[in-house]
């Protein structure tokens, strides 16, 4: 069914073709057909602009204009299609996008050497993580900005364990999109729990306002616990 929304538009004149919007569609529906990208068909885009930023020539922009209403189980039954064909022009297949469950290891499959992996699922990016993705549902979201990893010596152990991640940096990011990519997941997933886990320099204050504003957005009530770390990795008290 058709409807007035919006939905990615690509300047043929700007594209050169070089695919690096490809990989940062995490629906597929962005290929490169005779040296050009294209939106294989209106229902594959969710028209939430992950890919905005990433077109050195600025060919994309969201637009908006009557197109066929996103479908998710259709981008299922697309990616499942080239997966099993396997087509070597389809770069939207990046691991980087690709959906999969992972199973939580435990230090003993390290060789008892180190902390086991707390990681239940791919991708982590939240400018790749769908709305549609099947373990954002009921899930205790760990919403956290990438220093965060880095800096905690604990990160798996102490913040991961037992909770779906989403990462990305306030500062760098297009942050625009994933308003409406959060407002979208706090509608249709019902998530129990969400956990901000941010640095303490300012350029990371963004993180807990933009997930804020979009849980107000979406109507829902779902506790919400913010934790503030050092440079230095040490959980900071609330003020």
């Amino acid at each position: 069914m058709k409807k007035f929304r919006k939905i990615i538009e690509i300047d043929e004149e700007l594209c050169d073709g070089c695919g690096q919007c490809v990989p940062n569609c995490a629906e597929g529906s962005i290929q490169i057909i005779n040296g050009k990208a294209k939106v294989a068909s209106d229902n594959l885009c969710d028209g939430l602009g992950a890919c905005l930023g990433h077109c050195p020539q600025g060919a994309l922009k969201i637009v908006e204009r009557e197109a066929d209403d996103f479908d998710p189980e259709a981008v299922e039954a697309f990616l499942a299609r080239q997966t099993r064909t396997k087509q070597p022009t389809t770069p939207s297949m990046c691991p980087s996008a690709k959906m999969q469950s992972l199973q939580p290891k435990p230090a003993a499959q390290f060789g008892g050497s180190r902390n086991g992996s707390a990681l239940s699922h791919w991708p982590i990016q939240i400018r790749l993580v769908p709305p549609t993705a099947p373990f954002l549902k009921n899930a205790d979201l760990l919403i956290a900005a990438d220093c965060a990893a880095v800096s905690s010596p604990n990160f798996h152990a102490d913040y991961l364990q037992g909770r779906v991640v989403m990462m990305g940096c306030p500062k760098f990011d297009d942050t625009a999109p994933y308003f409406e990519k959060f407002v979208d997941i706090f509608q249709n997933n019902a998530p129990r729990s969400i956990t901000i886990l941010r640095m303490e320099v300012p350029c990371c204050g963004g993180l807990p306002t933009l997930v804020l504003d979009a849980l107000k957005k979406s109507g829902r009530d779902i506790p919400v616990k913010i934790i503030t770390l050092s440079t230095s990795g040490e959980e900071m008290r609330p003020l």
